[in-house]
């Protein structure tokens, strides 16, 4: 009997993988251009079922897959050729890692007999990404007398990224030529089942530790990241009069009386932040951006803190945490106002009172003295993109100033996702992420980001406007690393030092490097023009980019501005109660 044809052999085993994935829900497959990876790439385009995006650059690539993951809880297949093609996605799968995002990272190589003797794009890709991966197949060169463990291949790298806590899982896919092939009949279903993505549920002890933490009657709950069901959130700490430190991630930053909005402002105002020490904090999911609510959390004197993520994944790196517990934390909020026996006595409500007078104080204090700024200030910027969005959208926002300046200056809004890269904090790979996002779904997609977290990115502008897609970029340009400006870097170095090092001016016209792309760009003058812009983000806009210009030093001096006014705010407000 003849040898099948290696190709043939290599495109069944490709094809039953595929299979294998789509029949427990994945649909999306990311492919970067390559040979090496010619049999999956053809599998994936050759099964109607699966949706392919075809990205030239393989860094950006990586982070469309990792914006299907965020959007659909299930993991994209991102495929790269071999060689330096696969390291590209490392930051990709490290965002997924600690963000905790399902990815199935197929990298094709070069048999063993290539590896060691000079072959060209030939690199030791066993475990490439080290402790950010799940898991690590390598299953060698398909010949077919194996193909009865493939489906189990498959299954075993599904369960594996969707785990728990879910992430990325590498196969690495070793091809000989030739790399073209038929697929035959693909072996049988073995009619096993894949685990889906959830985290444990908290036990019973658990539950009563939180419910026994909340007969105090000073308590803070802090909603970061991670809340499947922010609604149970907000009813517990409505049961409670506890005030809920609301993330513009967490869900639960909508307009509600307990929800407080500019706790950054609040907490950097010394006597204000003694006046709001609690007797017990609730942790939900990740930590918010703010070093100054980090550092009061660490400096609590006395409060009991209790963490809660759905994986018990430990967010606490001041170690103040006392407890932490798994599970969703939207259901253990449930699960404790279940057991409360009696709403809390009205006399407690001062406690909320407090905190309820002092934020809206801040928020007034923060509108006067923004938009009394006249030009646009990047806190304007944050604050019209976050109002303007039109309802249903996602915003993503970069890491470095943008998700500090939403976070810190902008209004709750009931009717907005708020979506960011904060498992690494990188500002690598945003503009991709938001694509994955859009691709993912039908919904326009608003992304805030600073100027060099775009041009990290430029390579996702590349065929934007064919991908069918409504992706609105608000670019923030102050030519160069506006963060640092607010860092010790800024005192401590001589002007040239410091703008060399950290200043890093580019003098890239971002307008022009889109327009270059094909996309509708255009330069936003005014806060009106930028709301309007942002409002028009609505389904068939389409791909477009607006460039708000601001200066470094003027930014300091409006954030400066702004501290000092609601210390001012503060001083002249009631304490509530």
């Amino acid at each position: 009997m003849p040898e099948p044809h290696a190709g043939d052999v290599a495109a069944t085993f490709c094809a039953t993988l595929v299979d294998e994935w789509v029949r427990h829900g994945v649909t999306r497959a990311v492919v970067a251009p390559g040979s090496r990876s010619t049999p999956m790439a053809l599998a994936l385009l050759s099964d109607p079922r699966v949706a392919v995006s075809v990205h030239h650059d393989e860094r950006s690539a990586g982070f469309v897959a990792l914006g299907v993951g965020i959007a659909t809880g299930l993991p994209a297949v991102v495929l790269t050729t071999s060689g330096t093609a696969t390291a590209e996605l490392h930051a990709a799968v490290v965002e997924a890692h600690h963000a905790e995002v399902p990815m199935l990272v197929c990298t094709a190589d070069r048999p063993p007999e290539l590896h060691g003797v000079g072959a060209p794009q030939t690199i030791d890709q066993t475990n490439l990404y080290g402790s950010a991966l799940r898991a690590f197949y390598d299953p060698g060169v398909p010949d077919g007398r194996d193909s009865a463990d493939w489906r189990h291949l498959a299954q075993s790298a599904l369960d594996a990224a969707l785990g728990s806590p879910p992430g990325p899982v590498q196969v690495n896919l070793a091809f000989t030529e030739p790399l073209v092939g038929t697929p035959g009949p693909l072996p049988v279903v073995d009619g096993s089942t894949t685990a889906g993505a959830g985290g444990c549920e908290p036990d019973t002890a658990e539950v009563a530790l939180v419910a026994d933490a909340a007969r105090f009657a000073r308590g803070v709950i802090v909603a970061g990241g991670g809340i499947a069901q922010p609604a149970d959130v907000l009813a517990l700490a409505a049961r409670l009069g506890w005030p809920v430190i609301a993330d513009p991630r967490s869900g639960c930053r909508v307009e509600h009386p307990c929800v407080v909005a500019h706790v950054d402002a609040l907490l950097r105002d010394p006597p204000t932040a003694t006046r709001l020490n609690p007797e017990v904090v609730l942790r939900l999911g990740d930590l918010p951006a703010s070093k100054v609510l980090g550092r009061w959390l660490d400096d609590i004197d006395g409060a009991r803190q209790i963490g809660v993520t759905t994986h018990g994944t430990r967010f606490d790196p001041g170690r103040s945490l006392d407890v932490l517990i798994a599970g969703e934390p939207g259901a253990l909020c449930a699960a404790v106002t279940g057991q409360l026996e009696s709403p809390s006595d009205s006399g407690e409500r001062g406690w909320l009172a407090t905190w309820r007078v002092a934020d809206d104080a801040a928020a007034q204090a923060i509108a006067a003295t923004v938009d009394a700024a006249g030009e646009p200030s990047e806190p304007a910027v944050a604050r019209t993109v976050v109002a303007s969005a039109p309802r249903g959208v996602t915003l993503v926002v970069s890491s470095s100033m943008p998700i500090r300046d939403v976070e810190w200056y902008s209004a709750p809004r009931s009717d907005l996702g708020v979506r960011a890269n904060r498992g690494a904090n990188g500002i690598d790979g945003v503009i991709s992420t938001a694509l994955g996002m859009a691709l993912a779904s039908s919904d326009p997609v608003v992304v805030l980001i600073g100027d060099v977290a775009a041009l990290h990115d430029s390579t996702a502008l590349i065929g934007l406007p064919a991908r069918g897609v409504d992706l609105t970029v608000v670019v923030v340009d102050n030519d160069g690393g506006g963060i640092f400006s607010f860092l010790p870097q800024s005192a401590a170095l001589d002007a040239r030092s410091f703008e060399v090092l950290f200043g890093t001016p580019h003098g890239v016209d971002l307008v022009g490097l889109a327009a270059a792309h094909g996309i509708s760009a255009t330069t936003l003058r005014t806060t009106e023009e930028l709301a309007t812009f942002v409002s028009g983000a609505t389904p068939g806009s389409g791909a477009r980019l607006g460039v708000v210009h601001t200066e470094r030093a003027a930014n300091v001096e409006v954030h400066d501005a702004v501290h000092a006014s609601v210390a001012d705010a503060l001083r002249s407000a009631p304490t509530g109660g």
